[in-house]
């Protein structure tokens, strides 16, 4: 294999990863930072395994590199949690939408979700959370995310544990409702991804927020 082959292929690796990874953020793309390594690993494996593509073998390699990016599915039985999320959260403020990359989202506001400064679950979050825990628990091949946000009034040495302690509250109630806790990650993001002016407390008030993300793996 000459120098200047071995060379051409390694930018066309580069080249495939960047606009993956480019896609994805233009898409409303949330960061995973396993998922974001796997991404960049399949595509690396799919394009040494095209450089071999006369090769059986190496052809049906590519193939299952390049499906591995398919990432997430949006199955019937995740559409049937959305239709059955939006239902229950209907008139509360709670967002449920499908993402770019096929995950189910629920952005539930702070004066659903939690007291200003607080990470105990509010008495009108919680019937949310059962009907989301039952629907989880009717669809066992989805895994769960669930990420704290503040508003930027206090210090990041205030902000950032308490994201974090909120979104590990909404884990635990979720557990003591049947669903394993092995399959939820939480996250704390404190101030750091506003979606609203925090000059104004209406800004702040939509900052203060958990986002949970529900997603069903591609088969492999």
């Amino acid at each position: 294999m000459t120098l200047a082959f071995r060379l051409g292929r390694a930018t066309l690796v580069g080249a495939v990863a960047a606009s993956v990874l480019a896609a994805c953020a233009s898409s409303g793309y949330e960061p995973n930072t396993a998922r974001d390594t796997g991404i960049g690993a399949a595509a690396g494996a799919a394009i040494g395994a095209l450089a071999h593509s006369s090769n059986r073998t190496h052809g049906a390699l590519a193939g299952a590199a390049i499906g591995a990016l398919g990432g997430y599915v949006w199955s019937s039985q995740m559409e049937k949690q959305k239709r059955e999320m939006e239902a229950a959260t209907k008139g509360t403020g709670v967002q449920v939408t499908q993402t770019a990359d096929n995950q189910l989202k629920l952005e539930v506001p702070s004066d659903i979700s939690f007291d200003v400064g607080r990470a105990d679950i509010k008495p009108n979050f919680a019937p949310i959370l059962d009907r989301f825990a039952q629907s989880l628990n009717e669809n066992r091949n989805t895994t769960v995310r669930i990420v704290g946000h503040t508003d930027s009034t206090g210090s990041d040495a205030i902000n950032n544990p308490l994201s974090v302690n909120r979104a590990a509250s909404t884990r635990s109630y979720l557990a003591a409702r049947g669903v394993e806790s092995q399959r939820i990650a939480i996250d704390g993001q404190g101030s750091l991804n506003p979606i609203a002016d925090n000059a104004t407390e209406t800004g702040r008030a939509r900052n203060r927020r958990v986002e949970i993300f529900v997603a069903e793996a591609a088969p492999r």
